[in-house]
């Protein structure tokens, strides 16, 4: 048996790289300043402008091509009785090691730059519960404000009147409004896209998710509309660059709230609210119970509709995709895996400390 020479190489280039990946984690600012501030936003531009125009998801195309790929490969490896079985496994870690390679070129190597704190000046420290408490309340005022600003009631449910595609131009604006105060979160060409996966999605319990071989931003078709702005801001903040998962949902949030249009400033409202009061509960339920009465009786609607909405899809592979998903983000230098995006409160704090500071001494 002969072995293809190519594959062979290819495999042994896939252990070099995973231990240049184990390099690479202890220089943040020579990729912050090389490649997620150098290359990247060529690359990124580049495949906007090359997919950004064709109004479906070539990424999830490419998806459903893995997939047949590897159900066509099983099935002949099983016909032929696994005849020539080195070379053939040999050609598919060789088929990873491309993939390995183009993944952390197009964009993995984002998981490895300096923390969005740093690059906005803000100081990490462990925030206390009082803080939190004050964030929870400031949030809820401002979203009970915003809700009745859009319904006159507070009472009723928002809801949200624009179509999805409305909302991915929109989503645009809210970037542009965002990067004349923070040119780092300039975000150019295309908008996101609905995902051909939507019901995959709703059953394994993700909103979006962004494809790092097209440079493609995909969004749950399904989900419910309050939250649309938010998960198409946090996808297309993946897109510039930020590939931690809080960092995403705080740029995503900061392009939703400068939006002007009022349904994005409550989608941010609402999903700042929802972390916070979140890791409220995990520290205090009693307050969590009593800042949660603060909430005008739309909003607790409107937060229930999504809850039925996600109840309606679980499964019992569920659990098992959210370990997978889990590991990943943990091999990509995101120590608390998917509870990563409930970080995403210390850089609220930040942001709103003075707001919040102004306030209380107001009182």
């Amino acid at each position: 048996m002969k072995i293809q020479k190519r594959n062979l190489y290819l495999t042994i280039f896939l252990g070099i790289q995973i231990l240049l990946m184990r390099w690479v984690v202890h220089y943040p600012a020579a990729v912050e300043s090389y490649y997620s501030n150098g290359i990247y936003p060529y690359i990124s531009s580049l495949f906007r402008i090359l997919l950004g125009w064709i109004p479906f998801s070539v990424g999830d195309l490419l998806i459903f091509y893995f997939i047949f790929y590897a159900l066509r490969f099983i099935y002949r490896l099983f016909k032929t009785r696994f005849k020539n079985f080195v070379n053939k496994v040999l050609g598919v870690v060789a088929f990873c090691s491309v993939i390995y390679f183009c993944f952390y070129l197009f964009w993995g190597l984002n998981y490895y730059r300096e923390p969005l704190s740093k690059n906005l000046g803000y100081e990490q420290t462990k925030y206390s519960t009082e803080e939190l408490i004050r964030l929870s309340e400031y949030l809820i005022d401002q979203l009970n404000t915003t809700q009745v600003e859009i319904t006159g009631s507070d009472t009723l449910k928002v809801e949200n009147p624009y179509s999805q595609r409305k909302m991915y131009k929109l989503a645009r604006k809210g970037y542009d409004s965002l990067a004349t105060k923070l040119p780092q979160f300039e975000y150019k060409f295309g908008t996101a896209k609905s995902s051909l996966m939507s019901l995959v999605q709703s059953y394994n319990g993700t909103s979006g998710y962004l494809n790092p071989l097209t440079g493609e931003a995909q969004v749950n078709s399904r989900i419910p509309k309050t939250s649309f702005p938010t998960t198409t801001c946090h996808e297309m903040a993946h897109q510039i660059g930020f590939a931690a998962e809080n960092e995403a949902n705080f740029v995503g949030f900061l392009a939703a709230l400068h939006n002007k249009d009022i349904y994005f400033k409550y989608a941010a409202y609402r999903m700042a609210t929802r972390y916070a009061i979140f890791e409220l509960y995990k520290r205090d339920p009693e307050q969590y119970k009593a800042i949660y009465e603060r909430m005008n009786k739309g909003i607790i609607k409107d937060f229930r509709v999504s809850a039925e909405f996600w109840r309606s899809f679980e499964n019992p592979f569920e659990p098992l995709l959210k370990k997978g998903y889990n590991a990943y983000l943990k091999s990509n230098n995101q120590a608390k895996g998917v509870d990563s995006y409930n970080y995403v409160v210390d850089l609220f704090i930040n942001y709103y400390s003075k707001e919040i500071s102004a306030e209380a001494s107001d009182r």
